[in-house]
């Protein structure tokens, strides 16, 4: 059975879907790009600080399904310029532990979701 995860900590859905899905003790969340919910505006002064956002918002989401980073087995990453692979990476890594990173995929794309620069999605399983 699924259980539907939503919290106002992390940006509304913009469409279709839900911020994440539990079915049993693994977590399915949405891409997550660099909206502030506080606001509901766009996080764009640079690369990091966009990343930045985008990790708040989704460290909101595996809380509201009772998680943390240490709980993620697989993250993609997509981004709009793989020039920017090396900043976005930085930030991203801060927030994990290197020996208990989760597997991953970081991929350059046409264009994502309100021209952002940058958009994560996660598995995570407790």
């Amino acid at each position: 059975m699924k259980k539907i995860i939503f919290t106002d900590k992390a940006p509304a859905p913009i469409g279709p879907y839900n911020q994440a899905i539990l079915v049993g003790n693994t977590l399915y969340t949405s891409g997550q790009i660099a909206i502030n919910p506080a606001n509901n505006e766009l996080v764009l002064t640079n690369i990091e600080t966009e990343t930045k956002q985008v990790m708040e918002n989704m460290k909101a989401v595996l809380e509201a399904a009772g998680m943390t980073f240490e709980d993620v087995i697989k993250s993609s990453i997509f981004i709009s310029d793989m020039n920017d692979f090396a900043k976005i990476n930085s930030v991203y890594g801060s927030y994990f532990d290197e020996k208990n990173a989760p597997a991953r995929e970081t991929v350059q794309v046409a264009c994502l979701p309100k021209n952002v620069n940058v958009e994560i999605s996660m598995i995570a399983i407790k």
